[in-house]
């Protein structure tokens, strides 16, 4: 998974997502893809942090209201 963008890792999970919905598939694929899905999510979780710090970051720049995040 080199850089890839945010949309190409989406693309990448929603067809690992697709393969999981197979009942047919064995419970080692199973695992496998449920393994590569996690990664994928991982790496867009990462990808989303990023861009919202530095979403922050311009916005307290820019001297606006500081960003309240619901967690």
């Amino acid at each position: 998974m080199e850089n890839k963008t945010f949309e190409e890792l989406m693309v990448e999970l929603e067809g690992v997502l697709k393969k999981l919905e197979n009942t047919n598939i064995s419970l080692e694929e199973a695992v496998k893809g449920y393994t590569e899905g996690l990664e994928l999510s991982k790496k867009c979780y990462e990808i989303l942090t990023k861009n919202e710090e530095l979403v922050v970051k311009k916005m307290t720049e820019a001297g606006l209201e500081d960003f309240k995040s619901e967690n």
